[in-house]
């Protein structure tokens, strides 16, 4: 029997850039124990699941009695995790949180429903507006670029849009005039988009920029994008770790 809604993250070990992050320690848990515990407390009434493609992952998580759905590690992306994994939970409506994100909040996850339940597109995600010409630069942070009806019109890990003028680097002044945004790697999904992504390739873009939602893109889907101005901290080296260990640290004496 399909259930409303569900929060899905998709977890496994084999991180390129910084392996078996999700078992890394902060201030003595793993991560991916703090992702779980943050959830859990700033959506405490939806249900929670991680879809696993390591065994390590589902016995950290599953003895702190969180539900895990194991899924084959080679799949191609957190999508088709996630959408593999609906398949067994059956819900309507569902958000991916990355395990990487501990600091997601409960109006985010609201927000990507509702996106989903008032606007019927096939997903939702997550932008927040950029101020600093070094983020706009930086392949790590994700851009989107938004049509005027607010739904993407590309993910890009360069720097988009790119100002003619620019003699070459990103422009301040160029930021000054036009929003440019960074995306949140969140999102929301109705059930039968997870069920066609399953069937779609990886497509050129996706493999070419390493984004799995270029896919849905390609394929005619539209993805509508939320603002917010509340700011995650993905987690890709070390130096993501001793940001994130400050920000808990303030977050505890502030």
């Amino acid at each position: 029997m399909a259930i409303p809604k569900a929060i899905i993250v998709p977890a496994r070990l084999q991180s390129v850039r910084f392996p078996r992050k999700l078992l890394h320690p902060i201030q003595g848990v793993p991560l991916i124990l703090c992702t779980a515990r943050r959830i859990q407390n700033v959506s405490p009434g939806i249900p929670l699941y991680f879809a696993v493609g390591d065994e390590e992952l589902a016995i950290v998580l599953e003895a702190e009695g969180y539900k895990c759905i194991r899924t084959d590690p080679s799949l191609a992306s957190g999508t088709d995790r996630i959408a593999f994994a609906n398949r067994q939970i059956g819900a309507d409506f569902v958000v991916n949180v990355q395990a990487d994100e501990p600091l997601v909040t409960g109006p985010q996850i609201d927000n990507l429903f509702r996106l989903l339940g008032e606007e019927g597109v096939a997903m939702s995600t997550l932008a927040v507006q950029l101020f600093d010409p070094a983020r706009l630069a930086d392949p790590s942070q994700v851009k989107v670029v938004l049509g005027v009806n607010g739904k993407a019109l590309y993910f890009s890990r360069a720097p988009i849009p790119w100002s003619r003028d620019s003699q070459g680097e990103p422009s301040a002044d160029l930021m000054k005039v036009l929003p440019v945004f960074g995306h949140l790697g969140l999102y929301g999904y109705r059930a039968d988009f997870l069920e066609a992504f399953l069937q779609l390739k990886p497509s050129a873009l996706e493999k070419i920029e390493c984004l799995e939602q270029l896919r849905a893109l390609e394929n005619g889907f539209e993805i509508r994008v939320g603002l917010t101005k509340d700011e995650t901290i993905g987690v890709d080296t070390l130096g993501d770790i001793e940001r994130l260990e400050r920000v808990l640290k303030v977050g505890e004496h502030g």
